[in-house]
Order: structure tokens, then sequence, then C-alpha cells
């Protein structure tokens, strides 16, 4: 297992909100102890910011290709960032 930890920027388009897209989501990170958070966008996607081991980050980006069985992902766009703030946990993000 690798050590280094790395960020991602993560946006997901397609049928995705609507979908428990961001529930599947914040499931998926804890299983792999991934940190961050997911949050829908006004434009109809599905944000992520993911940091964590970067072989469970790769794990997790794989599922977010396919997200959850209601889910049709048209494209993926992955950035590698620089860690701002260090998480401890997965969170939902809802924006008023």
């Amino acid at each position: 297992m690798s050590e280094k930890v790395i960020a991602k920027h993560i946006i997901v388009e397609g049928r995705v909100q609507g979908v428990f897209f961001r529930k599947h989501t914040k499931q998926k990170a804890n299983e792999l102890n991934i940190y961050g958070w997911v949050k829908n966008t006004n434009d109809n996607k599905v944000e992520i910011l993911a940091h964590g081991d970067e072989n469970d980050l790769k794990e997790f980006i794989s599922w977010c290709k396919q997200g959850p069985p209601k889910a049709i992902v048209k494209s993926l766009l992955v950035e590698e960032i620089r860690i701002e703030q260090v998480l401890k946990e997965f969170s939902i993000v809802y924006d008023d």
C-alpha cells in the first residue's frame, strides 16, 4: 500500500443529480478512507474534492467513472491539486 497522500478535484458530468450520487460517493469515500467533500453544482454536475492514499484514490476515481446504479456518467474531469486543508472526514456539501 502506498503512503503518498494526494488530492484530486473531480467534476462529474452526465445524469448525476437526482440519482443519489452524493450519498453513494460519501459511502464509497468512507469505505476507502478518502477525505474531502462532494456537492452538486448549478450546472447539473457533481464536484468532488478528495484526498487520501494514492491507491485508494485511484480506486475511488475508478468508481466515480460509473457512479451509483441510476447514474449515467458521460465525462469525468480529474485534476491533481495541492492540499490546502487536510480534512478528517468526507462530507456532503449542501448549498442554498
